[in-house]
């Protein structure tokens, strides 16, 4: 077997088993009203221990920004969180468990402890052990390179968004002496 087909099957594996993994706990969750998006979004503000910036929710859910306004307004209007105005910056906005939420987060938990321990029955623990050591030191790695990667990029021009969303790389604002008369 080559390491290209290695690769191709310990992804598959791994997006596979985080799919599987979702679906159940989406199944579970159903009643309460919670969809996968919702329950996230509620797990991550509650692991956050405080407000996160909308920004911050995003980055966690690993989505964009405009995705996730439209998802907080649904959570805000079915009074699952509530958003308020930082006190830091006013263009940010910070988003807090509401009281819904609160009470149906120890539901969340133990369903996750119940889906954990019916998947994870019967492997040994120093298994687990490994397994988790090895996925947390490819997510470092990982994310070490985006780290790297994108600091190599600091050099060569700031990205900007345009109003479509869509970004552009380079300077806004032409330097002193670029534009030479007579050129278009």
């Amino acid at each position: 077997m080559s390491s290209g087909d290695n690769s191709e099957t310990f992804g598959q594996l791994l997006h596979g088993t985080a799919r599987a993994w979702r679906q159940k706990l989406d199944h579970r969750l159903k009643p309460m009203g919670l969809s996968q998006a919702k329950w996230r979004t509620l797990m991550h503000l509650s692991l956050a221990g405080d407000a996160l910036t909308q920004a911050e929710i995003a980055a966690r859910l690993g989505v964009e920004e405009p995705s996730v306004v439209t998802l907080l307004h649904r959570l805000e209007r079915e009074e699952w969180i509530t958003r308020s105005n930082s006190q830091r910056d006013r263009r940010c906005k910070m988003v807090l468990l509401g009281r819904r939420a609160q009470r149906v987060i120890g539901q969340i938990n133990s369903s996750a402890v119940t889906l954990w321990d019916q998947l994870m029955g019967g492997i040994p623990t120093s298994d687990l052990q490994t397994c988790m050591k090895v996925l947390a030191r490819i997510r470092e790695r990982a994310e070490k390179t985006d780290k790297v990667r994108s600091s190599s990029n600091a050099g060569v021009g700031r990205r900007f968004t345009r109003h479509n969303g869509h970004t552009k790389q380079g300077n806004s604002i032409l330097k002193k002496g670029t534009f030479r008369k007579g050129s278009k």
